[in-house]
């Protein structure tokens, strides 16, 4: 494939799906998800868009005291049905770079579009992740209907303010008749930074059902188990935590202090049981 993107070798792909994440996202559930597929498939980059055009001479992020360079990048591995685009988000040209990821999916075939979001929300550790989607086709909506997805959950850009990313990417898409669902997975605010593990399992589900991965996900069970066990550990050991949680559990707001002071403990909890 000639153009913008720079190919590394050639895939034997068969009408695949198109997995989106992007990444230094707040919560990151996409950057998991996908890390974890790539992982299980052997998935490896074989293309990738240069990011000249979509960032500023001083976009780069540092992470640890690391510098993180923007990326877009295309995997894929075992799977011929199942594409990965793993992308930094673009600052402006929003125009040109759908432009050129939706050329790059219409050569490679792909029949379907799905790009993972995540909110921070007001829930507890303990709810069930419910998770919600936006289309561009009534078709695609429809087929999604059974996938236990709330469907009916409509999202209009406030007055005045640039549409989402991932709005822009419906957008997009069904103006190249590419059917097209952006889905969106809550994270209880003071686990936001950790990482949920059981939204990233809502989202790896969800998949494995509807590309039949054949995916058993024990190892993600245990990494919600383990998560679920240090939270209580932790509710234990601090009895103003657990009545901060308690409150979320029951569906009382906190104070703005006490969200902060909440949050604030648990990151500092629960990466000192990692050892980080």
């Amino acid at each position: 494939m000639n153009g913008p993107v720079k190919v590394r070798r050639q895939p034997e792909l068969n009408r695949p799906i198109l997995i989106v994440s992007w990444l230094m996202d707040v919560v990151g559930v996409g950057e998991r998800v996908t890390a974890y597929l790539n992982r299980k498939f052997n998935n490896d980059v074989f293309g990738e868009i240069e990011p000249d055009d979509y960032f500023p001479l001083e976009g780069v992020t540092l992470d640890n005291d690391v510098i993180q360079f923007p990326e877009i990048k295309l995997y894929s591995g075992s799977r011929d049905d199942l594409i990965i685009l793993r992308a930094t988000s673009p600052r402006f040209e929003w125009y040109r770079f759908f432009e050129t990821v939706l050329m790059a999916a219409a050569d490679y075939g792909v029949r379907e579009i799905y790009a993972i979001g995540s909110m921070i929300s007001i829930i507890p550790h303990t709810a069930p992740r419910e998770m919600m989607a936006n289309f561009n086709s009534v078709e695609l909506k429809e087929t999604i209907n059974s996938y236990n997805i709330a469907t009916s959950w409509n999202y209009e850009t406030p007055p005045g303010q640039r549409p989402t990313l991932n709005s822009y990417l419906l957008w997009a898409a069904g103006r190249k008749k590419i059917p097209t669902a952006t889905l969106w997975i809550p994270v209880p605010f003071y686990i936001a930074t950790s990482g949920d593990p059981r939204a990233e399992l809502r989202v790896l589900e969800f998949f494995n059902r509807r590309l039949n991965l054949r995916l058993d996900l024990e190892d993600m069970d245990q990494e919600v188990y383990h998560q679920n066990k240090d939270l209580e550990e932790i509710r234990a050991e601090s009895n103003e935590i657990d009545s901060y949680i308690r409150k979320i559990e029951t569906g009382e707001a906190l104070a703005s202090e006490e969200n902060q002071q909440l949050a604030g403990y648990i990151e500092r909890a629960l990466a000192k049981r990692r050892g980080h």
